[in-house]
């Protein structure tokens, strides 16, 4: 197989080659741009749902929605807070705002809302908060609507409230699932514009520091926009035809993948390229000796970053899973780049892409004697030293991986000042937190429910049974005695029209998205049969299912628990095993798996410990562990990759203290340069809006200058040097033998 990719990489760098390569990725870039649409066209939000949807809440939302259907949508929570208190000309105009509502002139796209105007005063004053200061109205929007037509529904509500003149220092914020959804579209709707530019400028700009050539700089920047072209059409075609969901966030961190990854192996390719120009007249023979050995590092780094998407396929949870196929098809198409385009365009461009600094053929050439050359003798002399006291660094981050603490709730990675986090926030200061958010009871059997007296004194055992348990606050509709003996009539909306579920709402006692109460449902659904049994039905006739956004967070805290699992497994083994083939040896591709993953856990740590006592964040995305496994383990591979490819190359001839030397004076610099560009790329993300993104571009960041200086340029460098006294023989069988 390497040696296929080496024909392909000998043709894309000949004379007649390079040129019919540029050409057909120019004409393949004109032809997607003019006929396919953009992926932005396509882009859409994943739910926090399963791929299956099979999930405990899932299940019960749908026997809820078959019992108990609605026209209803997403709700709309409209929090209406004074400072102070809300006055009677803000109630009157409330009112007034409530009667709209009911109107015919009220939104399109409305189904419902809360009838404030219709309720006696008295009614009215339950509804404030206690100190009076706020007022939570419900708003349901239309089934099925799309994102669009919900903003416009809730923009004109906001506008009424404005037409109406309330006065000022009355506050309107909007929250609750329709809310979120909307602010969530505002927050990304020019991310992407924004993430570009950024990411460009600073590719740009540290280029130029770093190799002070305009046309070095440029360079990566055409060739990435070129294959960004390709990818965001491909998505686009994707997506117009549903083979899979293209999700936004999915194309955002892709972009800063793609512009990084193809910077990186440019840099590979011209550094090498520079060195041969000095051995070679021919601009093409230079390239075709450098894309030579360039070609084994960039075919097992694509294969490698590609498989690590890959694994994403094996996720429950949707958003890991909606990543596959993004990530997938921007990897292919990078991998095949840097093998056609990158040689290619260097090739036709030979020794003025350097200029000023053009280099001439000079063969006696010795490369100055620069800090990895020192950094090489370093580790050469005081392996041992420098591994044990790397070693101890990174274990100090490991032991604090254990104090991490995860949020599960969403709103919490909002902006500050965004409308649903201050309007989900003061209903927070104001109400009992378990009312935000109540848990759905779901009773089914498939048989009709006999609402005789037996049955009744056995719903209301299993209310009084589940009340008990602590997290639990309260249960409606209470069933009392009085309904048990038919002196009262069935709640309203208890019983289903088929006679098949009853309907029970639980108020938990603390915030419906905090871990105690995720605990406290998990709980219950643990218990269901014994509730049931106990309450005098049967477990074999009856189900107990529980809905509601604390149920959909548990199993989100279930899926992301089993998706890290399994797709750690895959990646730890399916990486190795390629780093096996690349190594042709056991024992390396452990060690470098080995110090990949010692560099992933220590940099959480140290990452959590930042967030914690600098950044005063109490808990963090529970995202975050998978996101960083995944980049920093398939990108920490490349340089990897890189380094032993050139140790492999200089242990040929010498022995292996000297090549392990060697290969990090001769990488060093490229790798360095590469890791402070793919640290500065993804540090854009943290201009995103979320916190998510924002502690994610944070932490990869810190995470891959951590790899890229101390990693890859001294602590596997020692441990390869001290392996060899761990081998039977000379030093060059450990050569031979890793050869």
């Amino acid at each position: 197989m390497l040696k296929l990719f080496r024909k392909l990489v000998k043709y894309t760098s000949s004379s007649k080659g390079a040129k019919v390569t540029v050409v057909a990725w120019l004409a393949v870039v004109l032809i997607l741009s003019i006929f396919l649409p953009s992926s932005k066209d396509y882009e859409q939000n994943s739910s926090e749902g399963s791929t299956a949807g099979d999930r405990p809440s899932e299940t019960a939302q749908e026997i809820m929605d078959k019992e108990f259907p609605t026209d209803d949508g997403l709700t709309a929570l409209l929090v209406f807070n004074r400072e102070n208190k809300i006055t009677d000309q803000d109630r009157e105009k409330i009112t007034a705002f409530s009667k709209w509502l009911s109107s015919d002139e009220k939104p399109e796209h409305v189904a419902s809302a809360l009838p404030y105007h219709e309720f006696p005063k008295e009614v009215q004053d339950q509804m404030f908060s206690e100190d009076g200061t706020t007022l939570l109205f419900n708003v349901a929007m239309e089934d099925g609507i799309d994102s669009d037509q919900s903003n416009e529904a809730l923009t004109l509500l906001r506008d009424k409230v404005d037409e109406l003149g309330m006065e000022e220092g009355m506050q309107l914020e909007i929250t609750g699932p329709a809310g979120i959804t909307a602010d969530t579209i505002a927050l990304f709707q020019d991310a992407d514009v924004v993430l570009i530019l950024s990411t460009v400028a600073l590719i740009f700009i540290l280029l130029l520091l770093i190799y002070r050539s305009p046309l070095l700089a440029i360079t990566p920047l055409i060739i990435a926009g070129m294959v960004y072209g390709v990818v965001d059409r491909v998505l686009g075609l994707a997506g117009e035809n549903n083979w899979f969901a293209v999700d936004s966030s999915a194309v955002s961190i892709m972009l800063v993948l793609l512009f990084a990854v193809l910077t990186d192996y440019s840099l590979f390719v011209f550094s090498r390229y520079k060195e041969e120009l000095r051995n070679d007249e021919s601009k093409y023979s230079a390239m075709g000796e450098a894309i030579h050995h360039v070609a084994e590092p960039i075919v097992f780094s694509g294969g490698t970053i590609f498989l690590a998407m890959l694994t994403l396929f094996v996720t429950v949870f949707e958003p890991y899973h909606h990543f596959a196929p993004v990530f997938s098809i921007a990897v292919i198409f990078i991998f095949i780049a840097g093998l056609t385009l990158i040689p290619a365009l260097f090739a036709l461009m030979g020794r003025k892409a350097f200029w000023p600094f053009i280099p001439k053929v000079d063969k006696e050439h010795k490369p100055k004697k620069r800090f990895w050359t020192s950094v090489g003798k370093l580790v050469k002399k005081h392996p041992a030293i420098i591994a044990g006291t790397l070693l101890i660094v990174m274990l100090i981050g490991v032991f604090n991986v254990m104090s991490m603490k995860f949020s599960f709730n969403l709103l919490k990675s909002f902006p500050e000042d965004i409308s649903s986090r201050q309007g989900f926030e003061i209903l927070e200061e104001n109400y009992p937190a378990g009312q935000l958010a109540p848990v759905t009871v779901i009773l089914h059997s498939d048989q009709k429910m006999e609402t005789d007296q037996a049955f009744l004194e056995s719903i209301k055992n299993l209310e009084d049974k589940i009340n008990s348990q602590d997290g639990v606050n309260s249960i409606s509709p209470e069933i009392t005695e009085d309904v048990v003996e038919g002196n009262a009539d069935l709640p309203r909306d208890f019983l289903a029209e088929s006679e098949k579920s009853i309907k029970l709402q639980i108020t938990l006692e603390g915030n419906p998205y905090e871990t105690d109460a995720l605990n406290t449902v998990e709980n219950l659904r643990d218990e269901a049969g014994a509730f049931i049994n106990n309450s005098g039905l049967s477990a074999e006739d009856y189900d107990l299912h529980f809905a509601g956004q604390t149920a959909e967070q548990l199993d989100v805290k279930q899926m992301n628990q089993r998706d890290m699992i399994f797709l750690f497994s895959f990646v730890v083994v399916l990486l190795t095993i390629v780093l096996g083939f690349q190594t042709k040896s056991i024992l390396m591709p452990v060690l470098m798996m080995g110090t990949i993953l010692l560099s992933y856990v220590a940099t959480l740590g140290f990452g959590w410990w930042i967030f914690e006592h600098l950044f005063g964040y109490d808990a963090i995305s529970y995202r975050l562990p998978v996101y960083t496994f995944v980049f920093m383990v398939a990108l920490g591979i490349d340089y990897n990759i890189m380094l032993v490819s050139r140790i492999k190359e200089k242990a040929r001839h010498m022995p292996w203290k000297e090549a392990v030397s060697e290969g990090v004076a001769l990488t060093g610099g490229v790798i360095s340069s590469a890791g402070l560009i793919l640290a500065a790329t993804f540090s854009v993300l943290m201009t995103q809006p979320l916190q998510e993104l924002f502690l994610f571009g944070f932490i990869m960041a810190m995470g891959i200058i951590l790899d890229t200086f101390l990693i890859r340029g001294f602590f596997l460098p020692s441990i390869l040097t001290l392996t060899n006294f761990q081998v039977p023989g000379t030093s060059r069988n450990l050569s031979n033998k890793i050869s």
